[in-house]
């Protein structure tokens, strides 16, 4: 009898320590993912009316289908002469997310001629409210919110990139 009563105290023990760490190490992985910018070219953002340029981007490409689901989540900062140029295999009406993206953020859609076609001004940090293009777009760039009005950005202005 004794020895049944101390391999149920045992037993007790030991499954609360065990779940005890289990909930220990899932609270402590959170948050650690951490990514910074990665130069992969530059863009020009053009004016539409007379070519001249507006700013000149470093950016980092998402092209392939990890890189598009990602974006620039995760990331602390973005520097005011960088964004992310998303490159799409197609033409189509396009929608992004802010889903664990910390910074707020313009995003711009593009069409196949590399012209603005809409923006998504100053789109809030973790919200997921879906952020829908106005037209159909081939290419999108994210930069920090405010950029696009501070810069004058207007549908019709254009881009040209290169990759490094």
């Amino acid at each position: 009898m004794r020895t049944t009563h101390f391999i149920r105290i045992f037993v007790i023990f030991f499954l609360l320590l065990f779940f005890n760490c289990k909930n220990e190490k899932q609270n402590t992985s959170n948050d650690k993912v951490e990514v910074s910018f990665k130069k992969e070219g530059v863009l020009h953002l053009k004016e539409s009316d007379s070519d001249s340029i507006i700013k000149t981007l470093d950016i980092e490409f998402a092209q392939d289908e990890y890189e598009t689901q990602t974006g620039l989540m995760y990331r602390t900062q973005l520097g005011t002469n960088q964004g992310m140029l998303f490159i799409f295999p197609n033409v189509q009406m396009r929608s992004f997310y802010m889903k664990n993206t910390k910074i707020p953020l313009d995003i711009i859609y593009i069409d196949e001629k590399l012209q603005i076609v809409s923006f998504q001004k100053n789109a809030k940090p973790f919200d997921e409210t879906s952020l829908p293009s106005e037209a159909p777009a081939k290419y999108v760039l994210e930069i920090n919110a405010g950029l696009s009005d501070e810069w004058q950005l207007k549908n019709g202005d254009k881009i040209e990139f290169i990759k490094d």
